[in-house]
């Protein structure tokens, strides 16, 4: 498979206040993990900075202008926009980075120049919601790369899968009413935003979750996404299939309590890599969003990128 990675420097740039989980250091543990001769084959590019109006794709105006106001001008300075969301000067051209790398990702796996392809970016995503920013996320990534492979290049049915220990109540929120986007989740739950539960299935039941009790492993997991995910997608047929790849669910993570191991990412990269085989032309884009334990973080995504370079 022919495998592509986005990265940038201006991602180490977005700064969290000290001891904030979602820090620079993230990126750090898994551009050294990405170091290894195994992927020497990684195709390895710059990503882009999107203009401003890619937020619009899946956000109103008023969103858009309501974090840029609140990004500070002076270096050191670190503004709260919400709870456990935080800005520095840089953070509002980190997160257009990580808009860019993920719209170039969906016309890479269009146009023929990846199968597919990891976007190593932050902030991440999945809990920004239409109006809102929040859970460390201040614009939905894998929506705007959704709307993104619907507007360019005429996806008719586009699938997100996301195995971020916390559901991703953004894209939720931002596709309840639009039977053109599969969403799949996995995740624990009770556990922040609070969202995820199976009765949540969206206006066109096309929202499927997977919610995981805590404690659980590796067979409650790997069950999820065979009795519910996989179904879904076989029977959605997508064009794309954007994963929101978290690796919280890891069981070094802190922040949850699922004790998966990084072969589990390995094996359920490996089930969406068969779907999209069968669908989507092999196009997958995945989506960097959640991991905390550093160690942890670089096995799970570094497994999962081999997979993805392994087919």
């Amino acid at each position: 498979m022919s495998t592509r990675l986005y990265e940038h420097p201006i991602f180490l740039e977005h700064i969290t206040p000290e001891g904030h989980p979602e820090r620079s250091d993230r990126l750090r543990a898994l551009n050294v993990a990405l170091g290894h001769p195994h992927f020497d084959r990684l195709d390895r590019q710059q990503a882009p900075q999107a203009s401003e109006d890619a937020v619009l794709l899946a956000h109103p105006e008023e969103h858009l202008f309501a974090v840029m106001r609140q990004v500070p001008e002076e270096d050191g300075e670190i503004n709260q926009l919400e709870a456990d969301t935080y800005a520095s000067p840089k953070s509002l051209q980190a997160a257009l980075t990580g808009i860019g790398g993920a719209m170039a990702a969906v016309d890479d796996v269009f146009t023929g120049n990846a199968d597919n392809v990891f976007v190593a970016s932050r902030p991440p995503g999945h809990h920004a919601e239409k109006s809102k920013a929040m859970g460390f996320c201040f614009f939905n990534n894998a929506a705007i790369a959704a709307r993104h492979a619907q507007r360019r290049h005429g996806a008719e049915r586009v699938a997100i899968v996301d195995w971020d220990v916390h559901h991703g109540n953004g894209t939720q929120d931002i596709f309840w009413d639009d039977p053109s986007v599969l969403f799949c989740s996995t995740h624990q739950m009770p556990l922040y935003p609070g969202s995820g539960a199976k009765t949540e299935t969206g206006a066109h039941d096309t929202i499927v979750n997977a919610p995981l009790s805590p404690n659980v492993g590796s067979e409650h997991f790997r069950e999820a996404f065979k009795s519910r995910v996989l179904p879904a997608l076989i029977d959605f047929r997508p064009d794309l299939i954007i994963i929101s790849a978290g690796f919280d669910a890891h069981h070094r993570d802190p922040l949850a309590q699922i004790n998966l191991v990084g072969e589990d990412f390995d094996w359920a990269t490996g089930r969406l890599l068969e779907v999209a085989d069968k669908s989507a032309g092999n196009r997958v884009v995945s989506l960097l969003e959640g991991g905390y334990d550093l160690e942890g973080l670089a096995e799970s995504a570094g497994l999962h990128v081999l997979r993805m370079m392994k087919g």
